[in-house]
């Protein structure tokens, strides 16, 4: 199906779908820009949601709160993980505080709990990045174990992120398993922000994003704990990040049915 867009990263511009009961639902967020944080035109992006909703059948929810897939991340369980740079943004929800969100997506995603984390990645907050999306930071795996970033050199900005973001997991009871971040600290632009966490669950696999690093295979070895029943395949991503985003910001899932019953976002 082709459609007219801007820009590659359909997490983000595309519906978040879920259940109401047994009833498939296109949540479509408002899209503008990463909070109008990039060089290039948005406005196509904005209509993506509604033609894939429409494709697939899905009921359409339509909300005024901006927000991108990449800026959630749920367990299935009633549980979202965001960043309080991302929806607290005063580019993108300026009339909205932290309860109102929370409320509204819960409503939405059918959640009762929300994790709000501090921040993201120190790259992730440059012109055309999305300040701080969760996506790239941490994430849940089948077992509601939270898989998160670790950056192990301490010449990376992001080296003390660890010691914030494991404080407020732990805090709320989660048990979390480090995903090592690769050895490579810059490419030709500034520190990376490469990182496993952004990987793709599909049927049957795992496509993991790999950048020719001595860490590739750890993280495969990580991620083929926490997802036994699936083969891992990992793909060379260092031309993708230096877009922008990764193997999980370019694809979106659609769900097969309403076996969740509940609203819940399916996983």
């Amino acid at each position: 199906h082709t459609v007219p867009l801007n820009d590659a990263w359909l997490r983000d511009v595309g519906p978040t779908f879920v259940f109401d009961n047994k009833e498939l639902v296109a949540v479509d967020w408002r899209f503008n820009g990463w909070g109008q944080n990039t060089e290039f035109t948005w406005e196509l992006d904005d209509n993506i949601a509604r033609h894939i909703a429409d494709l697939s059948g899905a009921r359409v929810e339509r909300t005024d709160l901006v927000n991108e897939g990449g800026g959630i991340h749920v367990d299935g369980q009633g549980c979202v993980l965001l960043t309080e740079t991302v929806q607290l943004d005063p580019y993108r929800n300026p009339s909205y505080n932290r309860k109102n969100i929370t409320d509204l997506l819960n409503t939405l995603l059918g959640t009762h709990q929300a994790i709000w984390l501090p921040k993201g990645l120190y790259r992730d907050y440059f012109l055309n990045g999305t300040r701080g999306h969760v996506d790239i930071v941490a994430c849940f795996n089948p077992n509601q174990q939270i898989l998160l970033h670790r950056q192990e050199d301490p010449d990376h900005p992001d080296y003390g992120l660890w010691d914030i973001l494991y404080r407020t997991l732990n805090d709320n009871g989660f048990e979390i398993i480090s995903l090592p971040a690769p050895t490579t600290l810059r490419d030709n632009r500034d520190w990376v922000d490469y990182s496993y966490i952004n990987h793709y669950v599909c049927n049957g696999a795992v496509i993991c994003p790999s950048f020719s690093d001595p860490n590739d295979e750890r993280a495969r070895e990580i991620l083929s704990e926490s997802y036994p029943d699936r083969d891992i395949i990992c793909i060379e991503c260092r031309e993708i990040f230096a877009m922008g985003g990764g193997i999980h910001c370019i694809t979106q899932q659609q769900p097969s049915g309403g076996e969740l019953g509940s609203p819940t976002l399916a996983v």
